[in-house]
């Protein structure tokens, strides 16, 4: 690799813009410097001896990406009970043991939505049978739930810890989710790598082959206080207005309209249930009018067998037609066909491998003009004497050429799919010369364009030290990006769901279960609805529903679960929580420190606090300049906050010029007093008789002052008129104007 190449990517940066921006959790920066990029050998002989070390694992060429149901690729999944009448699940029923497992989850379910405490005690103790006694691995992970949330049984962290171990062990994929998440927390990352590049290999098995797959991320049911009404908007299903229109315009014959029901029943999207066979039906409506982006995805389809029997060869024909009409995604589908030999007739290629020293390329047999004469004799005898040698190396290698130059199609025209399948070629050596710090190049401009099989690439490299330095923290959080899309994401989907359906005890739970597994949106939508919805949250405790207390101090945990994964908005409402002592003791110091975690990622109203706070002394050291640069700082980055920053600038020029005065002292009173105010205008203007009664009480005076005033400008006109006027009248009359 060139040096300058190799500068250029130690100043790439691979911003991962996994969640919304706002309310969000601070975006992953991956910063890669010069020193990050570690020398490898790239001669023949020592590539070798690499690949064969006893250190370097086994790594993912082309795998076959089979379509699996969740409950295959997740068992334990609960979509058995979520989608019941679901293709993938009529299609694999669920045997004995499991079906006991799912009506003891059902049950549990069944107990928050109604709110009865003896139906969630019957559910509880018979997962604990299901658990000890026949030894379920995914029973064993549902106590571990139980005990951490310490719901009808004793807030147990060690005992949690414990059945997540077992049931890890036993094959529960959600527990080691959870266990990792433990681990990461502890910075034990050499357990944590480990468990999430096994969930991370998962998850990269239900991706497309051609392209990234939509992201199905968990939505943010809450904007600040407030809940989020135009995100939960667009999660309607076949309710939402705006799908009901585009079904209406595909039912008329929109191409695209078709193309994007399709892709909604495909992935489960907008509120949708997956559905195989209505978006097979809805892409072949499409490309009866040549809409391209259908044509791939039914060539996804073929190849992965997704609802229908595998069939490369019209997967083939399929990414070719989309490929004919400049979807250059659909290059990345069909080199991974021919690099896998599916449906490719090895006998109708005529292209050979040409090796020299800058590396290996391919070229028609009689269209070679670069390559010196002899040397294509020479490289031609060769091919062919291992042709007669070996049979059918001849065919296969040139069919790998010809996958490398629809790789390189896709990639020169910014598919980042492209960038990811060129690396894993020369990572592998497949069909090229192998070459570890290339690959490194590749997979970087893919992740770079949020490819998440590069992220899983990188981690590895991180993980183990080949092309990449070592490092365990870096690989441990680039793994859990590709994991958290793993199949065991869909119970953000139930938990919405049952949102939008007023179940907010049930979405509470399933937040809290993918809270477990250190989603950080579950950690704030759980953490919210407890805030939000107090009794109606169905918070369940250890002998019965939770009081005001508890609850608080769940919401805190959550909240500061979710803070430490970057949610601005968490870190203010601990700073909250420690200032004023909601949910926990009160103390001044640590809530400047949450403070200061908000204020990094410019959040104004962090800023504001500590403002407040060096103004006053708690917890921040006096100092009336650092007040005064926080507040101008809050007015910089949000320019709504000019009316309370104006006050409180306001203020510190009176403490600062009247140290000591009246005026100071009542200043320093409002804090106090304001919880007052604001309980009695909540408890006696807000409720709805009293505010009508106040709000036409107000009109009425409204009324009764501009008449009043119409009146004394009338007759003072007449005054005007008649009557001179003294000096101290025309003060008068200007103001009554």
């Amino acid at each position: 690799m060139r040096p300058s190449v190799r500068v250029r990517i130690g100043l790439i940066l691979l911003v991962l813009s996994l969640y919304p921006l706002s309310l969000a959790a601070r975006p992953f920066v991956l910063v890669l410097s010069q020193d990050d990029l570690k020398d490898v050998p790239t001669t023949p002989a020592d590539s070798d001896d690499l690949s064969s070390s006893d250190s370097q694992p086994e790594w993912d060429e082309f795998g076959d990406s089979d379509s699996k149901p969740d409950h295959q690729l997740d068992p334990g999944s609960w979509r058995p009970i979520f989608e019941p009448d679901s293709s993938a699940a009529a299609a694999n029923p669920v045997d004995g043991e499991m079906a006991g497992y799912y009506e003891v989850v059902g049950k549990m379910l069944s107990a928050v939505t109604i709110g009865e405490i003896r139906l969630m005690e019957e559910a509880a103790a018979e997962i604990e049978a299901v658990a000890a006694e026949k030894g379920n691995p995914h029973a064993q992970s549902l106590l571990g739930f139980l005990f951490g949330m310490g719901q009808m049984r004793d807030m147990s962290k060690s005992k949690a810890f414990l059945y997540h171990h077992f049931a890890a062990q036993g094959g529960s994929l959600q527990s080691k989710m959870t266990l990792a998440y433990t681990y990461s927390r502890q910075d034990m990352y050499d357990k944590a790598v480990k468990l999430y590049a096994e969930l991370a290999e998962v998850a990269v098995n239900s991706f497309l082959i051609s392209k990234d797959s939509p992201v199905i991320e968990p939505v943010r049911i809450h904007n600040g206080a407030e809940e989020n009404k135009d995100a939960l908007r667009k999660f309607k299903g076949e309710d939402d207005e705006d799908f009901q229109i585009l079904e209406y315009q595909a039912q008329k014959g929109n191409a695209a309209a078709m193309y994007k029901i399709g892709l909604f029943y495909y992935f489960g999207l907008r509120g949708l249930r997956r559905d195989y066979v209505k978006a097979l039906s809805w892409f072949s409506r499409a490309v009866e009018k040549g809409e391209p982006r259908s044509m791939e995805l039914l060539g996804e389809i073929y190849a992965r067998g997704a609802g229908v029997e595998r069939n490369y060869t019209k997967a083939l024909k399929w990414l070719t037609l989309a490929s004919r009409q400049q979807l250059f995604s659909a290059y990345n589908g069909m080199g991974y066909l021919y690099v896998k030999g599916y449906g490719v007739e090895k006998k109708n290629y005529t292209k050979f491998c040409h090796s020299s020293i800058s590396g290996v390329y391919c070229v028609p047999i009689f269209e070679v003009h670069v390559v010196a004469f002899v040397d294509i004799l020479g490289c031609f005898c060769f091919y062919l004497a291992v042709a007669y040698a070996f049979g059918d190396l001849l065919p296969t290698r040139a069919i790998l050429c010809q996958a490398k130059e629809y790789f390189e199609k896709a990639a020169e025209n910014d598919e980042p799919g492209g960038h990811y399948n060129l690396g894993v070629m020369f990572l592998k050596g497949i069909g090229v010369k192998r070459d570890i710090r290339l690959a490194c190049q590749y997979f970087i401009v893919a992740a770079n364009a949020g490819q998440p099989k590069a992220f899983y690439q990188l981690a590895k490299m991180f993980h183990t030290g080949v092309g990449l330095k070592k490092n365990l923290p870096m690989a441990t959080a680039l793994y859990k990006l590709v994991a958290e899309r793993g199949p065991w994401s869909s119970l953000s989907r139930w938990a919405l769901e049952s949102y939008l359906k007023g179940d907010v005890g049930k979405a509470f739970l399933l937040y809290s279960r993918m809270a477990e597994m250190g989603y950080e949106i579950a950690q704030s939508n759980a953490a919210w609805i407890l805030d939000k919805y107090g009794e109606r949250s169905m918070c369940v405790g250890e002998s019965g529903f939770c009081g005001d207390a508890e609850r608080h101090q769940r919401a805190h945990a959550l909240w500061w679960q979710a803070s430490e994964q970057g949610n601005e908005h968490a870190a203010l409402l601990i700073g909250d929580a420690y200032y004023y002592g909601r949910g926990t003791e009160r103390d001044y110091e640590r809530a400047a420190e949450a403070y200061m975690h908000a204020k990094s990622q410019s959040n104004a109203q962090a800023m504001f606090n500590l403002g407040y706070m060096h103004e006053h002394g708690q917890g921040l050291p006096l100092d009336l300049h650092l007040a005064k640069r926080y507040y101008d700082q809050a007015l910089e980055v949000d320019s709504t906050a000019k009316l309370p920053v104006t006050l409180a600038l306001t203020s510190l020029w009176v403490r600062k010029n009247y140290g000591d005065s009246f005026m100071v002292d009542m200043i320093d009173s409002l804090p106090e007093v304001y919880p007052n105010v604001e309980a009695w205008v909540e408890n006696v203007i807000m409720e709805e008789g009293n505010a009508t009664i106040l709000t036409l009480f107000v009109c009425l005076l409204t009324v009764l002052y501009l008449r009043e005033r119409q009146r004394r400008n009338v007759g003072a006109a007449g005054e005007v008129a008649i009557v001179p006027q003294q000096p101290n009248e025309q003060d008068i009359i200007p103001l009554a104007n």
